[in-house]
């Protein structure tokens, strides 16, 4: 059995990565693995506290070394972090593997997220601090991605189906 992941779904804060990766490894019949978990799990506690005790340099090495692990291991549908595009030790990695770019525009990523809760980078001044991330990203996003799906007034379940038929050979 491969040990590739089925899919690797990025995209920024509020695109959808845990809601629609769940979904959509429920209809493939596979795992779901998030690495922010991962993450959660090795470090102990959550990721907020992690930025806060240790610093976003501590916790973009811990995401490094969970990337790299999970695309080794894992054979089901995967989603990286929003920020792990910024590596490119994490870009290149990707080189080969099936990404899909969740790709969600300003309104709906607020809507999702609210407004910073339980994510440091949103802390301050979450709408500016959002659409600065979504600009600074997008560009390594299309560079990882093998297909981009906009997620922006869909549900969940819509958009696992259309990843669901961009897999099928």
């Amino acid at each position: 059995m491969s040990t590739r992941p089925v899919c690797v779904l990025v995209g920024a804060p509020g695109s959808g990565k845990t809601t629609v990766g769940t979904a959509l490894a429920a209809a493939l019949g596979v795992d779901f693995r998030d690495t922010d978990t991962d993450i959660e799990r090795q470090a102990g506690k959550p990721i907020p506290e992690i930025f806060v005790d240790e610093g976003e340099d501590h916790f973009r090495a811990l995401e490094r070394a969970a990337v790299a692990a999970a695309l080794a291991s894992h054979a089901g549908v995967l989603a990286l972090g929003g920020g792990a595009v910024l590596a490119e030790e994490n870009r290149a990695a990707l080189i080969g593997h099936t990404v899909v770019h969740l790709s969600v525009e300003l309104p709906d990523a607020i809507r999702r997220v609210g407004l910073g809760a339980g994510r440091p980078l949103l802390a301050l001044n979450p709408r500016a601090t959002l659409k600065h991330l979504l600009d600074q990203r997008r560009p390594l996003y299309a560079e990882v991605a093998t297909a981009t799906v906009v997620t922006d007034g869909r549900a969940p379940e819509d958009l696992a189906t259309e990843i669901a038929a961009l897999l099928k050979p």
